[in-house]
């Protein structure tokens, strides 16, 4: 926990400075080790909020599953990936 700690504490500031693969696979990465960040997963949410359009189908995919498997409620995020897969249907498979 303590390298997820050190890594959430560098993290936090820079997250406006993330791009969509950076944000989806931080959120990941904390989600399967199981470590609790909220204001982790807050600030990923807001960052990628306006963001979502630049986040590819499998990066859609990882942030929607690292916020269900790490507990965290995000409606807003929810139903922006949501409405962003629907307009983007074609472009996700099956795995």
């Amino acid at each position: 926990p303590r390298l997820f700690d050190a890594i959430a504490c560098e993290a936090l500031p820079r997250i406006g400075e993330f791009n969509s693969r950076h944000l989806a696979t931080t959120a990941s990465a904390f989600a399967k080790a199981g470590i609790k960040a909220p204001r982790l997963f807050d600030a990923i949410a807001e960052a990628a909020l306006p963001r979502l359009d630049e986040f590819n189908a499998q990066e859609l995919s990882n942030t929607a599953w690292a916020f269900v498997t790490a507990g965290v409620a995000a409606p807003r995020l929810f139903d922006a990936i949501g409405n962003e897969a629907l307009q983007r249907i074609d472009e996700f498979n099956s795995q």
